[in-house]
């Protein structure tokens, strides 16, 4: 698809106003590394700084290691309990994929392949970061989505990651895949219905706009947000949404033993780095993601797809 043919899709898809902004804002910022975004400074996108940590590593000795850390994506499980959701809904399974980077990830999207091909789950949904830098070319990026893609039954529900462009929007869903650009969708099963909602990257592009993806949802309905970031935590619990699904950390993906992230290049408590939490009534997981950013390689963080199953608050002492 080439670039006129991009601008009217979007144009289509976005209004004319809407995409032109978005479009303008990826020109003025993507690589940026300073002084954009909800943090100050962007280390992935300081590619000066890949290479002394690639180098530093194959000076230890650790590089191909970590390189066979970063193909073993494990298969998570967790359990989201809530007495707002519709009894219908108790034993709904999500599949979270997250932070794919499928052009720089080879070994991991072969491995997510064979772990999601017979996945009993009801829905997939991803939290963005499909290609591997935050700027250039992105047809590597697709083709890999595509493949993983391949491998999923849909629906499939999906945000854009500060690494993503908007002009990758028409193809990511040529392949079936529902990206959320600050919008949201009802999802019936028997009797009942919850609300699926998701917002455009916060974190560099800082596009999001709750006001917008909520406006039609009901205050007393149960709702899930798709977030690139999980740093607008208290935004997402303010908006009350019951749960809250994100990535963008990798869990710090370079951690030191017993899993403690160097840094996390977000602004948030540590807590909510990797696995779940909670912020008053919102529940929260932020996928470690199965791809890698800036160096493909893993320590003491293990990449991860993650199958969240929803429950009944009432019926946990029973199950």
């Amino acid at each position: 698809m080439d670039s006129d043919e991009i601008r009217r899709v979007l144009d289509a898809r976005l209004g004319r106003l809407h995409a032109r902004q978005r479009l303008g804002i990826e020109s003025d910022h993507e690589a940026q590394v300073f002084g954009q975004g909800i943090t100050y400074f962007h280390i992935e996108n300081l590619t000066a700084s890949h290479r002394l940590i690639e180098w530093t590593l194959r000076l230890c000795g650790l590089y191909g290691r970590g390189c066979r850390n970063a193909g073993k994506v494990e298969l998570r499980t967790n359990v989201i309990s809530s007495p707002a959701l519709p009894v219908d809904f108790d034993g709904f399974v999500l599949l979270h994929l997250s932070d794919l980077h499928a052009d720089m990830s080879g070994p991991a999207m072969a491995r997510v392949c064979d772990l999601v091909r017979d996945l009993p789950y009801d829905i997939c949904v991803m939290t963005g970061d499909y290609r591997g830098l935050t700027y250039g070319p992105f047809e590597a990026a697709l083709a890999g989505v595509a493949k993983v893609r391949a491998c999923l039954r849909p629906p499939v529900y999906s945000v854009l990651g500060n690494h993503d462009s908007i002009r990758m929007l028409p193809e990511l869903e040529a392949m079936g895949i529902v990206n959320f650009l600050n919008e949201h969708v009802v999802l019936e099963r028997g009797g009942g219905r919850i609300h699926l909602a998701g917002v455009d990257d916060p974190h560099f592009y800082r596009a999001d706009n709750l006001e917008k993806a909520t406006a039609a949802i009901p205050e007393d309905e149960f709702s899930i947000l798709l977030s690139h970031t999980p740093e607008i935590y208290r935004q997402a619990a303010n908006a009350d949404f019951d749960v809250m699904l994100s990535g963008h950390t990798h869990g710090g993906q370079i951690c030191l033993p017993g899993g403690h992230p160097i840094t996390l290049s977000s602004v948030l408590p540590r807590k909510m780095g990797r696995g779940p939490w909670r912020h008053g009534r919102l529940v929260g997981y932020t996928s470690a993601g199965a791809g890698t950013s800036a160096v493909p390689v893993r320590f003491n963080c293990r990449p991860e797809i993650t199958l969240h199953r929803l429950q009944r608050a009432e019926s946990t002492a029973a199950q």
